[in-house]
């Protein structure tokens, strides 16, 4: 009966103290919980001075915007165009017998491409070298026979036309014979064929046998908004911009990639089309290595004016939203705000702010997925080479989460007296419950 009563003992003591630890747990993890949110007990990370659930304040990249000249840039979209192209087609009527050309491949003026059978041309040529020979043998026999009055001079002057008549058609039939092997008009890249062996070819019409255009240097043609040919004109009279001169024109390919070698522009159209109200222009670019090719999209960025004391804004820290263009900046308390801004052009990949800022705003470029408007952000200034200044860091303060008063929290004290209970820390029960 006794070791009954000491088992029964045993459990009551253990259930006691577990009955009395786990409300006192649940508090501290309660109160530890209100600690890491808003301080009203609310969702974690709505607090007003701290960043969500207590982590560390996010860093961003930003530039120090000053005023300085720019070159004011403008990009538009063009189309490639070979220097020279040269249709090569059929000058006499034939069958092709072969063609003497890779298909793609360079080609240098006067080259044989292709050569149409040439038996009938060789046999007219031969009658017409015949004729002459024999126009001229009978003005040589004419000329003593007229000295001594044996032929009259009616019959002499005949037998020299018909020596001259002689010396057209064999021009002709050679000419003729000359054209069954068909050159190469221009020096340039070749394309496909567009006829092959055995094909008839010039009856009725001089036949495309194939194509050859001129890719070094090579042609970008774009057209300009006349309204902003007149805005530019204004300008330079007011004084507002400088006229850049001949300046380098890049050349943007499809790839967003720039090409590796400058233009220049060598023709800018005197009038504005009225089809498009548009003005025509073109510029040049070496092409040694053939990687521009005729009839590609591309566009073409090109200095327009010079400007002074503008401001430049990377192009990726400006944004777009319902109200229009802004940019997200740090103010003087340390948090991310957006400032309104307006553009008026490019210069190379930056964007030239009209209105909005004043310089010596600390604008955010990198990081801007982490910047919410009125959250604290830590800046980290970028340097002329594009890579963030050295900034001392407070370790402490950035392993440590941070209350709303950017205070580092401490683990609550009553979370570390709360232990297992063991045989060491079992209170004895009281008289009531032995009893």
């Amino acid at each position: 009966m006794q070791k009954q009563i000491t088992i029964n003992k045993a459990n009551s003591l253990s259930d006691f103290n577990f009955a009395r630890l786990a409300p006192v747990a649940l508090i501290v993890l309660l109160a530890a919980c209100g600690q890491s949110g808003d301080g009203k007990g609310g969702m974690p990370g709505k607090g007003a001075g701290g960043p969500p659930g207590g982590l560390p304040t996010p860093e961003v990249e930003v530039i120090v915007t000053s005023a300085g000249s720019a070159t004011i840039t403008q990009e538009l979209p063009g189309r490639l165009q070979a220097v020279r192209t040269a249709q090569v087609r059929a000058r006499v009527e034939g069958i092709i017998e072969k063609r003497m050309f890779t298909e793609g491949s360079d080609v240098i003026e006067g080259t044989p491409l292709f050569r149409i059978d040439p038996r009938n041309y060789q046999a007219a040529f031969d009658a017409a070298r015949a004729d002459q020979a024999l126009a001229r043998l009978t003005v040589e026999r004419y000329k003593p026979l007229l000295a001594i009055n044996a032929v009259s001079k009616q019959e002499f002057d005949l037998a020299e036309a018909r020596l001259k008549q002689a010396d057209a058609a064999l021009t002709r039939t050679r000419v003729d014979l000359e054209n069954t092997t068909v050159p190469a008009p221009i020096s340039g890249r070749i394309g496909r064929e567009q006829v092959t062996e055995g094909a008839l070819v010039g009856r009725g019409e001089a036949t495309l046998l194939a194509t050859i255009e001129a890719l070094d240097p090579i042609y970008v043609n774009f057209t300009q908004s006349g309204a902003d040919a007149l805005r530019l004109q204004k300008s330079f009279a007011s004084g507002k911009l400088k006229s850049a001169g001949q300046a380098r024109i890049d050349l943007i390919l499809e790839d967003n990639s720039i090409y590796s070698r400058a233009g220049r522009l060598i023709f800018k159209d005197l009038a504005v089309d009225p089809t498009t109200g548009s003005v025509s222009l073109r510029a040049e670019f070496p092409n040694p290595k053939r990687e521009l090719l005729p009839g590609t999209f591309v566009r073409v960025r090109f200095p327009e004016a010079l400007a002074e004391g503008v401001i430049l804004v990377p192009q990726r820290a400006v944004q777009i939203g319902p109200q229009g263009q802004f940019v997200t900046v740090v103010d003087e308390s340390g948090k991310a705000a957006v400032t309104p801004v307006k553009t008026s052009g490019m210069s190379g990949k930056d964007f030239v702010i009209a209105e909005g800022l004043k310089g010596g705003e600390k604008i955010i470029v990198n990081g801007l997925q982490k910047a919410r408007p009125g959250t604290p952000v830590r800046p980290l200034v970028l340097g002329p080479d594009g890579k963030p200044i050295p900034v001392p860091k407070d370790e402490a303060a950035q392993t440590k989460p941070a209350d709303q008063k950017g205070q580092p929290i401490e683990a609550p004290s009553a979370v570390k007296a709360i232990q297992k209970p063991s045989a060491n820390n079992v209170q004895p029960p009281k008289a009531e419950e032995k009893k």
